[in-house]
């Protein structure tokens, strides 16, 4: 068969190389100039930075082959440290008793923990929001201190318009019992996903890994085409047509079948019969949230030892920074240095979004100093990543939204969708891999379906990300 798959990230990516190794014609299409989707490594200078950090852990053994044959040789084995910045303090996760106890002081820490035992006496019974769904496993003065000013900068609306679907995925398994156990070791950490604390990572971060597989793609004989954008799939019973924007010109690719990580809104406005009239209100009901990384290169060997912290002071523009150096040694081009990634959430509609590159380092800067890293004579360079369309949102009536669609497109028979967008499902990276995985298993006779990615219980995370 002749596949064409629109979108270069994991998903993509990990479909066609599945399916040139079993002999299938391959054409992938990425409107981006880079390959990795969300998961990409950008170059400024010679110094590397990720848009937000993609740490390589899995359960899926047929997703981890897959890293040993495309860097058998670069992945480093990294500790996980992650922090919270609050109120001018840094709190360890996963908790740590004794340093939340310090932070937080004897009555605060005393009327989070009396919150808790009320959430537990007196849960919501059904909760729907994420507010509801942490409240009944955190408490409330815990999720106000630690949840709900990240959480609302990440999603720009209030934690009670967010679906407990979102917050249920992310940190499954996780309570604060269950969280201060593991912390005094009485509990098994493989039982809890969220709580994992070490990872792999490539040398010179995960755009490393997609470019070489993309690389491997076409050594293969594989079509890989960066700066294509899929503006209309044309299908009928036998063959389907992807009409590309390229380089200011339309080609038409056809194929026996397509495969696309494209926004779900994308996909179903691009198709050609369009979709009925209810199922196009759907998807164009779908909302995404974007965000841009700032990265900053200071003249400072060490700023912090984390490999990222999440920011819940409100003073603070920024929702997560990055410290890449401390992914890999060689994300620097100078080890005297330290480069920086901070990460602003927003919508594209927002004025934030449209501001010029040297309004938005300004801003980083002026965020770095308010944290005490550096002073603004300390800072060397800066740059800009606008990342649209980065997280799909879980606002109320989102999944009934996504059932319609999923109903009406496994009618067609040419088309599956993969990857975070394409099943508007907030996945981690392995999860992405997994259903491009399933679905070229899929084209190649198997009977299994991109949307049984990441549907089980016990293998989430709490990284935002």
């Amino acid at each position: 068969m002749k596949i064409i798959i629109i979108g270069g990230g994991p998903a993509g990516l990990t479909a066609a190389y599945e399916l040139i190794k079993n002999g299938q014609e391959v054409i992938v299409v990425e409107k981006d100039s880079q390959f990795g989707g969300i998961s990409r490594t950008v170059n400024h200078s010679g110094y590397h930075f990720d848009l937000g950090g993609h740490r390589f852990f899995t359960k899926y053994p047929e997703v981890e082959k897959v890293w040993k044959e495309i860097l058998p040789d670069d992945f480093l084995k990294r500790p996980r440290l992650s922090r919270i910045y609050y109120n001018g303090k840094f709190f360890y996760y996963p908790l740590k008793p004794f340093n939340a106890l310090i932070n937080l002081g004897p009555l605060k820490a005393s009327s989070a923990l009396l919150s808790y035992l009320r959430a537990r006496i007196k849960p919501y019974k059904h909760p729907v929001t994420f507010e509801q769904w942490v409240v009944n496993q955190f408490g409330r003065k815990l999720y106000e201190t630690f949840f709900k000013t990240y959480t609302e900068k990440v999603w720009g609306i209030p934690c009670s318009q967010i679906s407990a679907d979102w917050a249920a995925q992310r940190i499954r398994g996780l309570s604060l019992s269950r969280a201060i156990l593991n912390a005094f070791g009485l509990t098994e950490k493989n039982k809890i996903r969220t709580l994992i604390d070490e990872f792999l990572y490539p040398r010179r971060g995960p755009g490393q890994f997609w470019e070489t597989m993309a690389e491997i793609i076409s050594r293969r004989g594989g079509e890989v085409i960066l700066r294509a954008e899929a503006k209309k799939i044309k299908y009928n019973n036998s063959s389907i047509t992807v009409i590309t924007e390229h380089q200011g010109q339309l080609i038409e690719l056809t194929g026996d079948r397509v495969i696309t990580s494209a926004p779900l809104s994308e996909t179903i406005s691009a198709l050609d019969p369009q979709a009925p009239e209810p199922v196009q209100r759907a998807a164009s009901s779908l909302k995404y949230r974007d965000f841009f990384t700032v990265c900053l290169i200071i003249k400072k060997p060490h700023l912090f030892p984390d490999n990222w912290v999440y920011i819940h002071s409100p003073e603070i523009i920024a929702g997560r920074m990055q410290n890449f150096k401390n992914w890999s040694p060689e994300m620097v081009a100078d080890i005297n240095n330290t480069s920086l990634g901070l990460e602003y959430f927003c919508s594209s509609s927002d004025s934030i979004w449209s501001e010029p590159d040297n309004w938005l380092i300004e801003l980083a800067i002026k965020d770095i100093e308010k944290l005490k890293m550096a002073k603004r004579n300390e800072i060397i360079d800066g740059a800009v990543v606008r990342m649209p369309k980065a997280y799909p949102v879980y606002d109320p009536g989102y999944k009934q939204r996504v059932d319609m669609i999923r109903d009406y497109l496994n009618r067609l028979r040419l088309i599956q969708v993969i990857g975070r967008n394409g099943l508007h499902r907030y996945n981690n990276q392995d999860h992405s891999m997994l259903s491009g995985i399933l679905a070229a298993r899929n084209l190649l006779g198997e009977d299994c379906s991109p949307w049984e990615a990441n549907v089980e219980d016990e293998y989430h995370e709490m990284a935002y990300r």
